[in-house]
């Protein structure tokens, strides 16, 4: 008989969730439900789920849910047939113990199936499963959903005990839970969770729900009922673009070309926030104005969780949106509110702004100081002095290149104040100014406008995809700042793990990364790293071969996890770095030329050659790349010379012109006569002068043709 199929509803009602974690909790809760209870039958991989996720409540909608299981067909290994029956083929004490233990007996033993396992033949005990019923499933799925939730952090409530006797029951989740749904199409499945039985009341908006309690007619009419008499919208997605929605619609009512400041983070935790949104438009005085914008934008949505407005030409207005969770006839009110709040955050902000432009930015520095950078590596007025010196060489070499002859002492004076903004008042109310704060007091202390970026860039690149420094001066101090960091940590022995980065050094590294190969940069990637580690001298603990040697590694492992990310293969990854390329801006160029040295017909021979020549030259550590054409007797040798001779300056004047691609496609020709060379040609002869001079041959060829990559990491 086939079992009945029914859509299921199961909801959680709880106090105010976190925010920031609500749609990963709903998701997270409503997919662990389907998945336990496709594991045991009782749905199937069609079944549609629909996760709801609102202030208040965790829920799961799940189509096509039978009421009992299919039974199933089970069978057991139980042992091998020579130790479950004995010569006579009667069973024996082991097996019949076995078979009692699965609640069968000695009669058992005639329907056992033979089959073979591995080398012996085993016996099987083959019988039917019942299938899961509903209520069985649903508490076991609904428990997994509870405990594997990613709760950020767990709260324990005791729950009144209902006996004669005094006491209470301790219970830990997320969020005290006041109440617990399960419908299967009209009737209640009979489950418990957290102290709760389940049922089909469950509550609306706190102050707007039409009746209290909401009582569900069926799993189907869940979201419906919610949104008519309980004024919540239950789908954190219907309520995201409903709010995304009155957005819109508000700043057509303001024109102007007003437009709400694009942050989906921000978006998604007011979503967290509100059962029914109602957006309104809300203004502040305009001389707050004065205070740079990233101070306002910023207080209004980390402390209100406001939309400010921006003009056309992405300026701040006066104006910003609240999502309000309520809906009243006059909402003048809750308008009024809004601004009376916002306005001694403002207040704050401005009063921060004009204390702190009062003192330069150079005053400031002292007190660096008497700031702990790190226990062992000193204070951050230790790391700047670093920084400076860092960036002094750096941007000596680039001088070079660029003719700006300022630009070391615009990047030593960047660098010297690069980090005085940690000491205002503004970055110590709001952590996530540093820099941007510092732009904007070097300009009012009247520094060079290329100095004043840099303060503000030389964290950049911040997260994946970020944009790089803007000027020269800042690459200067963001290379400097994160060469600094990394050699530190790393001279410490401050190694990220798997899952541990508290100082951010990955991110560090693919930021000089960048960098050097965006920018172009002709800088020597050890001897950045010989600059930042010489700071460090002195310094009890520090290793200054760890800071460089394993540092470069690491940062070249970065490298190639970056560049298999951006579809290189890993072949020719690792044909690329394996010599160890100091110019990483050259690594791009190099790629292609390998890449596109692949796709012609004679790589993989030349690649398998270069392996072979590279096996043969590791077993002669005596070998250098010296030939004398008078010991060259057999005719293969010789042509291999003459063709060296005819294409070898070729291919590295090309080289030497940055046309690796070129280079390669040159030395292609030599495939024939390598080739020739080893059918006809013994390279380990007995007489030692033929020897040496062969493998002599073999080594100029070998680094001749791993000048671009080492091509033999292309072989397969």
């Amino acid at each position: 008989m086939t079992s009945v199929q029914k859509n299921l509803l199961v909801e959680l009602f709880v106090e105010e969730l976190p925010p920031k974690a609500l749609k990963k909790l709903g998701d997270a809760f409503a997919g662990v439900l389907r998945d336990q209870l496709v594991a045991q039958g009782l749905a199937s991989a069609d079944s549609v789920l629909t996760a709801y996720a609102s202030p208040r409540r965790l829920a799961a909608h799940l189509t096509s849910v039978i009421a009992q299981a299919a039974d199933k067909a089970v069978s057991q290994k139980l042992m091998p047939v020579a130790v479950g029956l004995d010569a006579s083929g009667q069973a024996t004490p082991a097996l019949l113990k076995r078979l009692a233990g699965l609640g069968a007996d000695a009669s058992a033993v005639a329907g056992l199936k033979r089959a073979q396992d591995g080398k012996a033949e085993a016996l099987f005990y083959e019988s039917t499963a019942r299938g899961a019923a509903l209520a069985e499933g649903l508490q076991k799925a609904l428990a997994d959903a509870i405990a594997r939730l990613p709760i950020p952090k767990v709260m324990s409530y005791q729950l009144e005990t209902h006996c004669e006797l005094p006491g209470w029951s301790s219970v830990s989740f997320v969020r005290p839970a006041h109440g617990l749904v399960a419908l299967h199409g009209a009737e209640v499945v009979a489950i418990e969770a957290l102290g709760l039985q389940a049922g089909r009341d469950t509550h609306g908006h706190r102050f707007e729900a039409a009746v209290d309690p909401v009582v569900l007619r069926d799993a189907d009419s869940y979201a419906q009922q919610l949104a008519d008499d309980g004024a919540v919208i239950a789908s954190f997605d219907a309520r995201r673009a409903e709010i995304a929605r009155q957005l819109a619609a508000a700043v057509v009512k303001v024109g102007g070309g007003a437009k709400p400041i694009d942050d989906d983070a921000l978006l998604d935790e007011v979503t967290a926030l509100v059962e029914r949104p109602n957006v309104l438009v809300c203004s502040f005085e305009r001389e707050f104005l004065e205070v740079p914008q990233e101070c306002l934008i910023l207080t209004m949505k980390a402390n209100q969780k406001y939309f400010p407005l921006l003009d056309a030409a992405g300026k701040l207005t006066h104006q910003f949106l609240v999502v309000s969770n309520i809906t009243p006839d006059d909402a003048s009110a809750v308008i009024q509110g809004n601004e009376r709040v916002v306005r001694p955050r403002l207040a704050d902000a401005k009063f921060f702004f004009d204390q702190d432009r009062k003192k330069s930015l150079a005053s400031r520095v002292e007190s660096l100081g008497k700031v702990v950078y790190h226990n062992k590596l000193g204070t951050q007025g230790e790391r700047v002095t670093r920084v400076m010196k860092i960036a002094e060489a750096i941007a000596s070499r680039l001088a070079v290149s660029t003719g700006d002859a300022t630009l070391p002492a615009h990047a030593v004076q960047a660098a010297q104040l690069a980090k005085a903004d940690l000491v205002t008042d503004m970055v110590g109310e709001f952590p996530e100014l540093q820099g941007t704060m510092g732009r904007y007091y070097a300009l009012h202390d009247g520094l060079d406008a290329s100095v004043a970026d840099a303060i503000e860039d030389h964290y950049k690149p911040r997260f994946a995809g970020d944009t790089l420094p803007r000027g020269d001066v800042g690459v200067v101090v963001a290379l400097a700042d994160k060469l600094e960091t990394l050699a530190g940590m790393f001279g410490i022995g401050n190694l990220p793990t798997g899952d541990r980065d508290p100082f951010a050094l990955r991110r560090h590294a693919l930021g000089v990364i960048r960098m050097l190969i965006e920018k172009d940069l002709p800088l020597d990637l050890a001897a950045l790293l010989g600059d930042a580690a010489a700071q460090f001298r002195g310094i009890e603990g520090f290793d200054a071969e760890r800071a460089t040697v394993a540092l470069q590694g690491f940062i070249l492992d970065r490298l190639a996890g970056s560049l298999r990310e951006q579809g290189a293969s890993a072949q020719e990854v690792d044909a690329v770095l394996a010599p160890l390329p100091q110019r990483l801006g050259e690594v791009p160029k190099l790629l292609a030329a390998v890449r596109a040295f692949a796709a012609l017909p004679e790589a993989a021979a030349l690649a398998a050659a270069n392996k072979r020549i590279g096996n043969i030259l590791k077993k002669a550590p005596e070998a250098d790349a010296h030939v004398s054409e008078l010991l060259l007797q057999e005719p293969a040798e010789k042509a291999l010379h003459a063709a060296m001779a005819a294409t070898v300056p070729a291919a590295n004047a090309q080289f030497d012109a940055g046309d690796y691609a070129a280079s390669l496609q040159t030395l292609a020709a030599l495939r024939a006569p390598v080739d020739a060379f080893f059918d006809g040609v013994m390279v380990n002869a007995e007489q030692p002068d033929l020897r040496l001079n062969r493998l002599g041959l073999l080594k100029s060829l070998h680094e001749a043709m791993n000048r671009v990559a080492q091509l033999e990491r292309l072989a397969t």
